[in-house]
């Protein structure tokens, strides 16, 4: 098969945490041809999506990991699979590039995960489709109704809708001196809505990453970590990541959203599970392919592959 990734520039790759790389080098071992191109190479012409894309050869070596071809361009329909595997942030032009890969879609392409899809899972709003698993939360822009769920619960996260990595999460109490100034902050002085959600103590035994593929769960999840004096797990944080074994509650909430997320065309899910709750679902790039590999055996990458496979008929 030829398979063309929409990625950040390859040169930023961390080869030896990185879940596309993995992707890449199991793709490449069952001798599909690897195709990579970035956003700006994406265009719309005489009614054609296509994008200047090179080929991809894996070196071997981990400086100088990859070698690229000529870039050519080419319609995506010409290609058995399209990645979307491009890191946030989910601005504007996330959503632009989710628009091209929908009309190539129209035109014959396999785009994973559906374009449409990923702007509609919005990942801190999707939890709101599954309360059963979620802890209290709240979400507006509204400065009165989050002093008063703080004054309900005394110690909650507050949170952007549109953050990756941990960046901007506070965790704050009832007698937080930069309390105003942190929510007036987050919230552009009530003109910017946020996520508001009742701290979670078991944050101290990690934030599970918890991966479902082609609608089944993976059996391990990644216990992201917080390093001492640390509220966030998130490994661009600073969290330590160690695979454990699905617990029975884990599973539960996995068995429970993969089928219905698959069948809106997420091939690729990651959910953060804190203790017994939902906390996120991940749809752009989720990541932790090679930690939970390393650390257990299970191949990761491979079920990926097998599941893209499976979904365009060659498996």
């Amino acid at each position: 098969m030829r398979i063309a990734f929409l990625i950040d520039p390859p040169e930023s790759f961390k080869i030896y945490k990185d879940s596309t790389y993995a992707m890449m080098r199991e793709a490449a071992q069952r001798g599909h041809e690897l195709h990579v191109f970035q956003q700006e190479h994406l265009a719309w012409r005489d009614g054609q999506v296509g994008a200047a894309t090179q080929r991809l050869h894996l070196t071997g070596d981990g400086q100088a990991w990859f070698r690229l071809d000529t870039a050519q361009a080419t319609p995506l329909k010409d290609f058995d699979a399209v990645l979307m595997r491009k890191d946030p942030p989910f601005d504007m032009e996330y959503v632009y590039s989710t628009y091209l890969l929908e009309l190539a879609q129209a035109q014959g392409a396999r785009v994973f995960n559906d374009p449409r899809a990923i702007r509609d899972c919005n990942e801190k709003m999707t939890i709101a489709r599954f309360p059963q698993f979620t802890a209290p939360t709240l979400v507006t822009r509204d400065l009165a109704l989050i002093h008063g769920f703080l004054a309900e619960h005394g110690d909650i996260i507050l949170k952007p809708l549109d953050g990756m990595g941990g960046t901007s999460v506070f965790r704050v109490h009832t007698a937080d001196p930069n309390l105003n100034v942190i929510i007036e902050t987050l919230t552009h002085y009530g003109r910017r809505t946020i996520m508001a959600q009742r701290y979670i103590p078991a944050i101290s035994e990690g934030d599970k990453r918890v991966l479902l593929i082609g609608g089944k769960p993976v059996p391990y999840a990644l216990a992201r970590i917080p390093k001492p004096g640390e509220t966030r797990g998130n490994l661009a944080a600073g969290g330590t990541g160690v695979a454990r074994a699905l617990s029975a509650h884990d599973r539960e909430i996995a068995e429970t959203l993969a089928p219905q997320l698959h069948a809106q065309g997420l091939l690729l899910v990651g959910l953060d599970v804190i203790g017994d709750y939902l906390t996120e679902v991940n749809v752009t790039s989720p990541t932790c392919f090679q930690e939970i590999t390393e650390q257990t055996g299970f191949n990761v990458a491979g079920m990926m592959i097998d599941a893209l496979e499976g979904a365009l008929g060659r498996g």
